[in-house]
């Protein structure tokens, strides 16, 4: 299974993608797409043909991405939902499930504790992926996403058999 994580952004949308064979997790490729433009329109239009060409170049099976904290300045927040937006229309357009996930839940995923710090994060994500040369911050956080979305799909498929084992 090939897993896209985003971790949307309206200047800086980073993305990791990683190949998950049982419980074996390896690095593909990272980056970040730089919005381009003036106006927010445009901004947007550069991140939508950004994701679409990582998309069209590395064929992922899923993807995640991470919700939307909601802080103190309202425009801001409605921006980066915005960016959001992208992240999650992109990968659905081209026909990939789409997960979702807490920042909290990936920090517990990938580190282990749900208040984890930016550093840790990336401790653990190259502990992960041995070599793994990371583009910045928000390609960190996108591989981040990434692990945290494997870990639950190896659970569901998991469960999954397990239910249908049951009942024959």
């Amino acid at each position: 299974m090939r897993v896209l994580g985003i971790d949307p952004g309206l200047r800086n949308m980073g993305w990791g993608v990683i190949d998950v064979a049982g419980s074996r997790v390896s690095h593909v490729a990272n980056g970040v797409c730089h919005s381009v433009g003036d106006d927010l329109g445009a901004r947007l239009l550069s991140l939508f043909e950004q994701l679409t060409d990582v998309i069209h170049l590395y064929q992922p099976d899923t993807a995640a991405v991470e919700q939307t904290f909601v802080n103190k300045d309202g425009a801001g927040t409605l921006k980066l939902g915005q960016a959001r937006g992208i992240a999650m229309l992109v990968p659905a357009q081209a026909g990939i499930p789409v997960g979702e996930y807490a920042p909290n839940a990936v920090k517990k995923a990938v580190v282990g504790v749900g208040h984890a710090e930016k550093h840790q994060v990336e401790h653990m994500v190259k502990l992960q992926l041995p070599g793994v040369k990371l583009a910045g911050a928000d390609a960190t956080d996108a591989l981040a996403i990434a692990i945290c979305h494997s870990y639950h799909a190896r659970s569901a498929n998991t469960l999954s058999r397990a239910l249908a084992k049951a009942t024959t």
